[in-house]
């Protein structure tokens, strides 16, 4: 696992290339002035409702853990996380590593009235205007993936096509290099992800969070991402200033994610 970071990045490379020679950059560029206006995802994950934002996970699979679900359907896990409180809703779209699919974004989106997140390895514009035309509200942006330059590229486009920029950062150099640009090229277009989770090693520690906290000029953009297992781990968060997480593997892990979901917000 130690590269596997790099080696997922390698392989998006290819794929964003593969994807380019079946549907030209100007053709999804023309595609996307055509695609629905997204919902506001960061109104959704930021809103004040004395509780915690929950961005509810659809995941299948993942390299740290294997198959995660076998019942796997997105539609009725969206309509569940919905009834359950979720404030957003985030999707892996990743195939070869995640067994996620690019079609689920519409299929949740469809589903319920809340905004998507396409949670992938966004390194490339192309990959941009495809989750503007697939219908994803957000996307994701990973510090570790980008350099400094290439972050600010997919901010600025990434803002013209009115999608919200999840920054994601694990280091705290990632997180210093990231921390100037939050909020660029328009404040209410970009939140600032901490992963719990090392996508070096995919160990997941929820301290993480609590550690760089001190350096997040904004908290009230602040997303906790990985490693959240229970009602304490909510608490925890809650009580140090945090309004949103982000929710996956433990969700997608229980029989009854709804339910879950309540437990996990305190909503029973």
């Amino acid at each position: 696992m130690a590269n596997i970071l790099e080696e997922i990045v390698k392989h998006k490379r290819q794929e964003v290339a593969e994807a380019r020679s079946r549907v030209p950059l100007e053709q999804l560029q023309a595609q996307a002035q055509d695609a629905a206006y997204p919902r506001n995802f960061f109104k959704a994950v930021t809103r004040g409702n004395g509780g915690m934002n929950v961005i509810a996970e659809i995941k299948r699979a993942s390299p740290s853990a294997g198959l995660i679900r076998e019942d796997f359907d997105p539609v009725l896990l969206a309509q569940a996380y919905h009834r359950g409180g979720a404030a957003a809703l985030s999707c892996l779209t990743d195939s070869h590593y995640f067994q996620g699919d690019l079609a689920y974004l519409d299929q949740v989106k469809s589903a319920t009235p809340l905004p998507v997140l396409r949670k992938d390895f966004i390194i490339d514009p192309y990959q941009v205007y495809e989750s503007r035309v697939y219908g994803a509200d957000a996307i994701l942006l990973i510090a570790e993936c980008l350099g400094e330059g290439e972050l600010i590229d997919l901010l600025i486009l990434a803002s013209q096509l009115q999608l919200t920029a999840l920054i994601e950062v694990h280091e705290m150099d990632s997180l210093l290099k990231v921390r100037p640009h939050i909020g660029f090229p328009h404040a209410g277009y970009s939140l600032l992800g901490i992963n719990n989770r090392d996508l070096r090693t995919m160990k997941t520690d929820l301290n993480h969070t609590l550690r760089l906290l001190d350096m997040v000029e904004d908290p009230s953009i602040l997303v906790s991402e990985s490693g959240i297992h229970s009602r304490e781990d909510v608490q925890r968060l809650e009580q140090a200033g945090i309004r949103s997480i982000l929710v996956g593997e433990h969700l997608m892990k229980q029989p009854d994610v709804e339910q879950a979901l309540r437990e996990l917000i305190g909503n029973n």
